[in-house]
């Protein structure tokens, strides 16, 4: 009600997470680009806006918006680079079916293996099928509305997936790995399953 304009400023726009927010250093960040690749790269923030910014303007609605809470939709205007260009430098390898995005948020999980409990920490990751993660669409974002992203909007990059449920989105990106079996974490084989192409949680 409070939002004047197409763009939702950066302080009203909404956001979520599973293990915190991180602390990232935006000089000493780098991006990976491991697995199953004929270069495996690393890029500063400087490499990245070396690329050339691009532009992506992409709206967010959280699927749970029912009472009590129905504010959780933001519109933004983000720049960064698109994710192929990305892989093109990295030289993705034919084998590689499956790229995984992790974040540099984490958290302690109990498992259970065999009847034992275990306490493992947990990376947050999700993944794209090599057909999704080379097409035009997925954009890696440094800045929203025209200024570096926020510690909340996943600072210094994130992963935007136009079309794709929010979760897929991944904030504070830190490795993207190209691998040629399942990613089977835990925010995508148990939580967020995909199934046909439709995402559940």
């Amino acid at each position: 009600r409070t939002i004047d304009g197409p763009f939702t400023p950066k302080d009203q726009f909404f956001t979520t997470q599973h293990y915190g927010h991180p602390d990232v250093d935006p000089v000493a960040f780098r991006l990976k680009v491991s697995g199953l690749v004929d270069r495996p790269t690393s890029l500063s923030l400087a490499d990245l806006r070396g690329m050339g910014g691009a532009e992506l303007i992409a709206g967010f609605e959280c699927s749970g918006n029912r009472r009590p809470l129905q504010g959780l939709s933001s519109n933004g205007r983000f720049t960064g680079v698109p994710l192929r260009a990305v892989l093109d430098r990295a030289r993705i390898k034919a084998q590689a079916r499956e790229f995984v995005f992790f974040g540099a948020d984490r958290g302690m999980e109990e498992v259970e293996f065999r009847a034992q409990k275990f306490a493992v920490e947990q990376q947050f990751g999700r993944s794209l099928p090599r057909d999704l993660a080379l097409a035009p669409e997925p954009f890696l974002a440094y800045a929203l509305n025209g200024e570096p992203l926020t510690k909340h909007q996943g600072a210094p990059l994130r992963l935007i997936v136009p079309g794709w449920y929010g979760v897929a989105n991944v904030k504070w990106l830190s490795e993207i790995h190209a691998q040629e079996e399942q990613y089977l974490g835990k925010f995508q084989a148990r939580w967020y399953r995909t199934l046909k192409g439709e995402t559940i949680d």
